[in-house]
């Protein structure tokens, strides 16, 4: 029996073998966002809404003959755009797929659902990446007292944590993404290592530890960004109130703050995250630092000095509610394509829904795994990053 002579739906207990595996693979991202995944189709650049429902209202309880008369709501919405389709390819030929069927052969249905994790583990990994590079989007960062977060003891968490509340962030579904250094970090404390759950369902799936009200997970697609060279750069004699987000700065210094940076002010004990850098702190220009802007006001002609954070890792904690994530069928012209079939296989513990089509060709047969999403930060107050190794 040929490759051939598959059908897509015989396919389906190896295709949810695939999954399987790939819903265990090392992403942080994925499961802690909201996710709005659908089987509709959608094209790059295709806007696309995913429904918010809005914070509940209490009541008291009284004794009545009805029910109170309430409960209405206004659903929301949110507002995101379709930036990537992708796929991963599988192609088998006749004499290749006799020859690993023969006897003592491997069998082709064993190898293509290591073929489909595969292709599936890319595509994960790349909304994973895209979603880790949200780092821009954050309010605000902690830095850690040693160069690697979680060296020591949970005191990060407890500080990120501290960013979210001061930012007005919901207590509930609290989410923490680190790197696989402070991963590593986490698990070397042997104090903590009898309190790590088992992930037996998606709320438990790849959470290291709960701490501080976070379910931190791992992720390996961590970015550590290049940073900006600014050296003895300064602020510029205006005062700038608590709440500023233009900083001004003096002619001073010399080199660049880019977006992403992670900067502190002499005097002030916390540290900012910049939207919109400086190609030349020597000129005097203007950075903009996220929402809420300054903790600390600066005085008029205090002038503090500025320090870009060294280069690190952005680790991430936020509410769920913080980030989302798109994902939907790719687009197909009217009257379909030279698919002769087509399947769609949805990850119960992630939620990602993959297309799998097949081709078929002279002697030969090309299967075709494909996801089309986009990302996007809807409440950058409620974003922290966590600048360390």
């Amino acid at each position: 029996m040929t490759s051939a002579a598959n059908t897509l739906t015989n396919l389906i207990p190896t295709l949810y073998e695939a999954l399987d595996v790939v819903s265990r693979e090392l992403v942080g991202f994925i499961p802690s966002v909201t996710r709005d995944s659908q089987l509709a189709r959608a094209a790059i650049g295709q806007t696309v809404y995913s429904p918010v429902a809005p914070a509940a209202t209490a009541g008291n309880v009284l004794a009545n003959t009805v029910p109170p008369d309430d409960g209405e709501q206004s659903i929301g919405n949110i507002s995101l755009a379709i930036t990537k389709s992708r796929y991963t390819p599988i192609r088998w030929q006749g004499e290749e797929s006799l020859q690993m069927n023969s006897p003592g052969g491997l069998g082709v249905r064993t190898l293509m659902r290591d073929q489909f994790a595969q292709g599936m583990r890319t595509l994960c990994n790349e909304i994973e990446a895209d979603l880790a590079g949200l780092y821009l989007y954050g309010s605000r960062a902690i830095v850690p007292n040693d160069t690697t977060i979680f060296k020591t003891n949970l005191a990060d968490a407890a500080n990120a944590r501290k960013i979210l509340m001061d930012n007005g962030a919901p207590t509930s579904e609290l989410k923490m993404v680190v790197g696989t250094d402070a991963g590593a970090a986490l698990r070397s404390q042997a104090t903590i290592l009898s309190v790590i759950p088992s992930a037996q369902d998606m709320a438990t799936q790849g959470v290291l530890i709960n701490a501080a009200g976070f379910q931190i997970r791992e992720s390996a697609q961590i970015k550590s960004p290049a940073i900006g060279s600014a050296a003895n750069a300064t602020v510029s004699t205006a005062a700038h109130a608590v709440g500023a987000t233009s900083i001004a700065l003096a002619s001073a210094g010399t080199g660049t703050i880019v977006a992403g940076d992670v900067i502190s002010f002499a005097g002030d004990p916390n540290y900012y995250v910049v939207v919109t850098g400086d190609t030349d702190v020597s000129g005097g220009g203007t950075i903009v630092i996220a929402e809420p802007g300054l903790r600390v006001a600066i005085a008029e002609n205090a002038s503090p000095a500025i320090t870009v954070r060294a280069k690190a890792n952005r680790s991430m904690a936020f509410a769920r509610s913080a980030i989302v994530l798109a994902t939907r069928m790719p687009a197909l012209p009217e009257g379909g394509d030279m698919g002769v079939d087509r399947t769609t296989i949805t990850d119960p513990r992630s939620g990602l829904s993959f297309e799998v089509s097949k081709y078929l060709q002279y002697r030969q047969v090309r299967y075709e795994i494909a996801i089309a999403w986009g990302v996007k930060a809807v409440k950058t107050e409620h974003i922290a990053l966590m600048a360390g190794a």
